[in-house]
């Protein structure tokens, strides 16, 4: 039998055991506290730019049988680049907001426990028509792209990070979800902690279904060092950290 007795070395039981709900402690939200704001703000004087809006977009209908029984993970990229419309249409599909219920919440083409999205998406540019190759996060709530740095060896930083995985390199874009944990814990206390990695799973497998529409293919990472890719994002990885990743690039042959 197996010995279930909780050490440091069975971190996961752990936190199995002091998430349930009869270990929790009141949240910040039912001790009256204010709530974290929905979206990180954009750092002053970096350039912003406007996407072509979700509902102008001329993306081909796909069937969602057939999307599903299609949709698998990809490594292998054609040397082709995606276009801004299907950037914009993949980022709407993976956080889009469709309704905002005042500075409370939003309501996302993805659910979310207490519709509390606490998710930030950054991108990984290699090969998007119109766009300089670098790092970007997506500005959900005005569906706008803000532009934070052009560092030519970007992919390859990501690429080591992710312990060598060298078909990141190779990728039109990748998509890099950070959390921020506050967002779910504010009302859900360590709880939250689950959510998240729920969520996760919400918003990538959107992706995989949706890139079926536009010939692409996605492969999700789970593999990564927490820390480095902490510091190429430049958050503290405990008040936001990477939670998963996940490449984009236009398939080797059609379906």
């Amino acid at each position: 039998m197996p010995d279930n007795t909780l050490s440091p070395a069975g971190a996961g039981l752990e936190f199995m055991e002091q998430t349930k709900y009869r270990n929790l402690k009141r949240s910040d939200q039912e001790k009256g506290l204010a709530r974290p704001p929905l979206e990180l703000p954009p750092a002053p004087g970096l350039p912003v730019m406007d996407l072509p809006k979700p509902a102008t977009l001329a993306i081909p209908h796909l069937d969602l049988r057939m999307a599903i029984e299609r949709r698998h993970s990809v490594r292998s990229y054609a040397k082709k680049p995606l276009s801004v419309d299907e950037l914009s249409f993949l980022l709407w599909c993976t956080q889009g907001v469709k309704s905002e219920h005042g500075t409370h919440a939003t309501f996302r083409t993805v659910p979310s426990a207490g519709a509390r999205h606490a998710f930030e998406t950054y991108l990984l540019v290699n090969d998007v028509d119109g766009l300089a190759p670098g790092l970007y996060r997506y500005l959900a709530l005005t569906h706008r792209l803000c532009q934070m740095t052009t560092n030519p060896t970007l992919h390859i930083d990501i690429a080591r990070a992710c312990f060598d995985q060298d078909f990141i390199m190779r990728c039109g874009v990748a998509f890099l979800w950070t959390a921020v944990p506050y967002r779910m814990t504010w009302r859900y206390g360590e709880r939250g902690y689950r959510d998240l990695h729920l969520d996760a799973g919400h918003v990538c497998q959107n992706l995989y279904l949706a890139a079926e529409a536009i010939s692409c293919g996605v492969c999700a990472i789970a593999a990564f060092d927490d820390d480095a890719m902490a510091e190429i994002l430049g958050i503290d990885g405990k008040e936001q950290f990477l939670i998963y990743l996940a490449t984009v690039g236009k398939c080797e042959t059609g379906p």
